[in-house]
């Protein structure tokens, strides 16, 4: 997945447990698009800071997947029901396996 993408989705799980001011910087830099120099300018600090605590953010978040797995969980998740909706789609004989694939879903919810 592209690093972007990545950060992003890891901010949509886990950007509550960053400072303040990691979130926001996350928000400038990767949302909004914003460079290093805009951001340390409106912030008074130097582009160094920023870049700091952005790979500060990005490592938090990394570290948070590795422990806790969510964004993993959900992309899997994800696969499985669009293999279940392609089930779905070929006719009722499927349902069996739909079954089975909505119930290993179901599973991984509750873990």
């Amino acid at each position: 997945m592209e690093k972007l993408a990545m950060i992003n989705l890891l901010y949509d799980f886990y950007g509550q447990l960053l400072t303040e001011r990691q979130r926001r910087f996350v928000e400038l830099y990767y949302g909004d698009d914003l460079s290093l120099g805009e951001i340390a300018e409106q912030f008074g600090v130097s582009r160094q800071a920023v870049y700091d605590i952005l790979k500060r953010s990005e490592q938090s978040l990394t570290d948070y997947e590795n422990k806790l797995g969510l964004v993993s969980r959900h992309m899997d998740n994800r696969l499985l029901l669009g293999q279940a909706l392609e089930l779905l789609e070929s006719g009722p004989e499927k349902l069996p396996e739909v079954r089975k694939i909505l119930t290993r879903v179901m599973a991984t919810e509750e873990e």
